[in-house]
């Protein structure tokens, strides 16, 4: 089982690396991969060193499993490459998410659509992730009619370069900035770029993949995406509404219940989701859970997920275990 990395020196590819390990992944050869500037640097896993090489050479050692997250245009470029020698390619960035023809993969909800014929499976983005994941079993109950999402994204989701720039502003230093204006003490509604719709491209992936993922096109998702100056996660406020009634218990029961969700929802003592608390872990936290009272059948959440995590890199590796007992049966 020989499993190429693409992106390994990034953000991504590193939690990707580490949580190949802590879950005990069966590959039998790793293979980083990144830019020309990084071929030949040194990465470790699991204690062991390993040279990173070209994409060329990772795509002539015909892996198994590539990991993409080297960005869309790498991806548009080479993902069919390493297809055409039966490699199996889960790519997290946008370039196929939205393609008719390849399939756009939450584990939960949908790993059983992948067939044999699926050589490059999409990974949604972060924050989609964690809002189907908390969406589908309520859609499932209750069908749902509309939803609205504010977001308050992590400097994460941006890159190092955001990283940076937030502990240069914190410690009163200039340098290179990610973002148009400061992000330390501050919010911007401005999360990728703006479309002619007035909508960024990053609330539209929130609209475009929850339908994509549900299976239902006349669902109303309709989003704002907030830049925050915060590490440890993605948080979103989102209101739902229903076509059936609901009772607030049962909602409670419906997501305790769910694979992969973490039920956070006691205001009596102060219990719900924070990033400082959604940091290294894979689930998605769900809490202040409430009825909207202005609305019949609408409901008021708040979800947190770590998103270099489960809206990344444990996604990605849930579906190459997927693969793993399906299609390889290591």
């Amino acid at each position: 089982m020989k499993v190429a990395v693409v992106g390994a020196t990034g953000m991504v590819g590193q939690v990707i690396l580490q949580i190949l390990a802590e879950r005990n992944f069966p590959l039998t050869e790793l293979i980083p991969v990144a830019s020309e500037k990084s071929v030949g640097k040194k990465i470790m896993y699991k204690e062991k060193s390993y040279t990173v090489v070209s994409l060329e050479d990772a795509v002539n050692r015909k892996p198994e499993i590539a990991l993409f997250s080297a960005g869309g245009e790498t991806s548009q470029e080479w993902a069919p490459k390493f297809a055409e020698v039966g490699t199996t390619v889960i790519d997290n960035s946008s370039a196929w998410r939205m393609d008719p023809t390849k399939k756009l993969v939450v584990p939960e909800i949908n790993a059983s659509e992948i067939t044999e014929e699926d050589l490059i499976i999409a990974n949604p983005n972060c924050s989609t992730i964690q809002l189907v994941m908390a969406l589908q079993p309520l859609h499932k109950a209750y069908q749902i009619d509309r939803v609205i999402i504010s977001t308050y994204q992590s400097i994460t989701g941006t890159g190092v370069k955001a990283v940076r720039q937030l502990e240069n502003e914190y410690a009163g230093k200039a340098g290179e900035m990610a973002y148009p204006y400061p992000i330390h003490k501050n919010a911007i509604p401005h999360c990728d770029v703006f479309l002619d719709n007035d909508y960024t491209k990053e609330e539209m992936k929130l609209t475009n993949e929850t339908k994509k993922i549900l299976s239902d096109d006349s669902i109303k998702v309709a989003a704002t995406a907030v830049r925050i100056p915060v590490v440890g996660g993605h948080s979103e406020s989102v209101n739902i509404e229903f076509k059936k009634a609901f009772e607030v218990v049962d909602i409670r029961k419906l997501l305790s219940e769910t694979d992969g969700i973490t039920l956070q929802d006691n205001p009596q003592v102060n219990t719900y989701p924070m990033p400082i608390y959604a940091e290294g872990k894979n689930d998605v936290f769900v809490g202040r859970i409430r009825r909207d009272f202005t609305r019949d059948n609408a409901l008021n959440l708040w979800i947190v997920s770590d998103n270099l995590r489960k809206g990344a890199a444990t996604n990605a590796i849930q579906i190459a275990e997927y693969l793993l007992e399906k299609r390889f049966k290591v």
